[in-house]
């Protein structure tokens, strides 16, 4: 496979050495400046003039503005966008020219997000996210797939706010009373791109006009997973196909840089041509006229060594097939960074020179802050950090056991368990008659587990919700997202393919083999679609390769890691093999993944019933109920009782070998001693790992 663009391998390299707050922060972060902005060479000499650009990108900010944990409740120098802004003053201290654009996934994902979206914006009120954003003066901003989580009126009130423009070029308004805006059915919900006059400076000093395209994109998938909210009222077309429709309009109508900012992770390299891909960064690099893509969604990092494998890929200067691309992490961890040289020649200007880089705002191998945060992004959001702090504290009850998740990907444990338990007693009670009589289980996954182990931060990923009172903050905490329960109707037969699906979280062990193995499949399978279905009694056999992978795609159509799968009523009679895979059951789960269609089980054709309530509302609830407040004594009556029920288990290996399988956890002594008290299997630390993860080995055969 050849390049699709050739860049001038000439730029300079990136600054060595061990990074240190303060003065050596350029150091880490970036070329040197007269490596793309125009120093003398041979092939200069025939060029009218030689520009610089740098473009910065935040990305997956979720509502972390500030550099604070409110479930920690303590100051957390490893996110927020006011320490992010740090890196973008340096950054632009460095550069004749820049411009910075934000890829979205904005408006949710921190109890911040969650108390504006409760409390509501006002007309003429700006919401926190754009008051520190307006500060930073962004040129840009996309739209990210959570941007719809709270309904479509609140992203209207929201983006009023944003003093520059929002683009989208794939969703389009549906409903036949058109949209908002006076926007007609059929036409585009958001401005598809913009194309912006910059006055930049040559690296002679004199100015020139650059007319600079931005285009951005959604995941198609915002059909599904914001079903309620959407649906009749927009649609979406494919990533890749919108880019081949607009970037060609966008250079025919005067763009002489396009800058592609898709909320889009990398996706497939093997088969980049997937119409309705969620992630197809990648596949945008095949457009014809995209000069740099600036692209998220997926929480990870690019460049990074993870990807010196990926087929047309340079690590090195942060190339995917010639073309300069970026992704910055999630909550304000990193800024991208992608610096172009550009040559005007001949009436037209033309990339010649490029690299990328994700900068951190942290060093994670010495647990060192880089930068300090912004104190103006401080004082812009300060009444809203007051009541985001007030809104957590809201009593919920007690818990009468602690809640971590620092064994949630080796065994059954509290906080997934807690959640299937509220979600089943909330489906029970309001299930119809007609469906009354069928078994409920519950489909329930670790939204922190680690994170994509892919950042040191990530190793901070971990749900910790000690045992006494609980507020609201830990309900946040235990399910990090707004999803609304949906319920649908799946046969035992189903159920196992959808466990099969979800098995492929772990790597496969070689039961004759006597080197350190890796059980935690982290780059194959977010754990977000590591599903445990309470109420069946399951084996995992490693041993075997996986069924599916990350999307449910067969692998292996005839392995069978789901071993021992059973079901007991309350009679006590035992199904399993024929009889359970004929047996039809009621499965709790949530929107994202009852219509996601992925999964066995799950689509739009199982959906039976879809509650009004989150599934977060109905854990806050259930741990009041289980605690029984007493409004005359003021006082707790009983404590909700989280602990797991172990209905899964790895099927053990039997082996002559000496194995030593290994998984990743945090590296903390209270990690350590609710290892010590908890595990079910024996476990030992052996290494803790460059990102910071300690490193523990489990015990397989026993």
């Amino acid at each position: 496979m050849q390049n699709k663009k050739q860049v001038n391998p000439s730029a300079a390299k990136v600054l060595q050495g061990k990074p240190q707050p303060g003065k050596a922060l350029l150091a880490m972060m970036l070329a040197a400046t007269c490596g793309l902005a125009g120093c003398s060479s041979d092939e200069q000499q025939d060029e009218e003039a030689r520009v610089g650009l740098r473009i910065l990108e935040t990305t997956d900010l979720h509502t972390n503005i500030m550099d604070f944990n409110y479930y920690s409740g303590k100051e957390d120098p490893t996110i927020g966008l006011a320490r992010t802004a740090s890196l973008i003053h340096a950054a632009r201290a460095d550069a004749d020219n820049s411009v910075l654009v934000d890829n979205g996934d904005l408006l949710q994902g921190s109890p911040m997000g969650d108390y504006m979206a409760k409390t509501g914006l006002q007309a003429g009120e700006v919401h926190p996210a754009y008051k520190a954003m307006n500060l930073l003066g962004y040129d840009v901003g996309n739209i990210g797939n959570h941007e719809f989580n709270y309904g479509l009126d609140f992203l209207e009130k929201s983006l009023s706010g944003a003093n520059f423009d929002y683009i989208n070029a794939n969703v389009y308004c549906a409903d036949a009373q058109g949209c908002w805006h006076d926007i007609k059915q059929g036409e585009h919900l958001f401005t598809p791109y913009v194309i912006k006059e910059k006055t930049v400076v040559d690296a002679k000093g004199n100015s020139h006009s650059l007319k600079i395209g931005y285009i951005g994109f959604v995941p198609p998938q915002i059909m599904l997973w914001d079903k309620q909210n959407l649906t009749g009222k927009v649609r979406v077309e494919g990533i890749v196909a919108t880019a081949n429709k607009y970037v060609s309009q966008m250079k025919a109508e005067g763009a002489d840089v396009i800058i592609a900012i898709p909320h889009s992770g990398l996706g497939s390299s093997d088969n980049p041509g997937d119409p309705a891909a969620e992630n197809a960064s990648y596949a945008l690099t095949y457009v014809d006229g995209i000069d740099a893509v600036m692209f998220g969604h997926s929480h990870s990092i690019f460049p990074d060594a993870r990807y010196a494998d990926l087929p047309n890929t340079d690590v090195e200067k942060g190339l995917l097939n010639g073309v300069p691309a970026v992704m910055p992490g999630r909550w304000g961890d990193n800024l991208g960074v992608v610096d172009l040289s550009l040559a005007y020649k001949a009436g037209k200007w033309s990339v010649v020179d490029a690299k990328s880089q994700a900068i951190p705002i942290y060093d994670g191998a010495n647990k060192l802050p880089l930068v300090a945060a912004d104190g103006a992004i401080h004082d812009a959001v300060a009444q809203e950090h007051q009541g985001t702090l007030a809104f957590v504290a809201e009593p919920i009850g007690v818990a009468a056991a602690d809640m971590y998740s620092f064994l949630t990907l080796v065994q059954d444990d509290p906080t997934v368990q807690i959640v299937s338990d509220a979600q089943i007693a909330r489906v029970k009670a309001q299930l119809p008659a007609n469906l009354s009589q069928l078994p409920v289980l519950s489909a329930s996954a670790p939204f922190k587990a680690g994170g994509r182990h892919g950042t040191s931060s990530d190793a901070d990923q971990y749900v910790q919700v000690d045992k006494g009172p609980l507020t609201f903050k830990n309900a946040a905490d235990l399910y990090l997202y707004p999803n609304t329960l949906v319920v649908v109707k799946a046969t035992g037969a189903e159920l196992k393919d959808w466990l099969e699906c979800s098995a492929n979280q772990f790597n496969l062990i070689d039961p004759d083999s006597s080197a350190p193995q890796y059980l935690i499949n982290w780059e194959g399978h977010p754990t977000y679609n590591f599903d445990v279905l309470d109420g069946l009694s399951y084996q995992i056999d490693v041993t075997q390769p996986s069924k599916f992978d990350r999307d449910c795609m067969p692998l292996n159509p005839g392995a069978n890691r789901i071993q021992a799968l059973s079901y007991t009523d309350e009679t006590g009679a035992v199904f399993s093999g024929e009889a359970l895979a004929a047996k039809e059951f009621i499965v709790a789960s949530n929107n994202y993944r009852a219509f996601g269609g992925k999964f066995a089980g799950t689509g739009a054709d199982h959906v039976v019933l879809e509650l009004p309530d989150t599934n977060r509302e109905a854990l806050a609830s259930y741990i009041s109920a289980e605690s029984q407040f007493n409004a005359v004594t003021g006082q707790y009556e009983a404590m909700v009782n989280p602990s797991a029920d172990y209905n899964w288990d790895f099927k053990s290996i039997t082996t002559d070998v000496p194995l030593d399988v290994r998984f990743e956890t945090q590296d903390s002594a209270k990690a350590a001693a609710f290892i010590a008290a908890n595990q079910q299997r024996t476990m030992v630390k052996v290494a803790t790992d460059a990102l910071g993860y300690a490193v523990y080995r489990i015990d397989l055969t026993q």
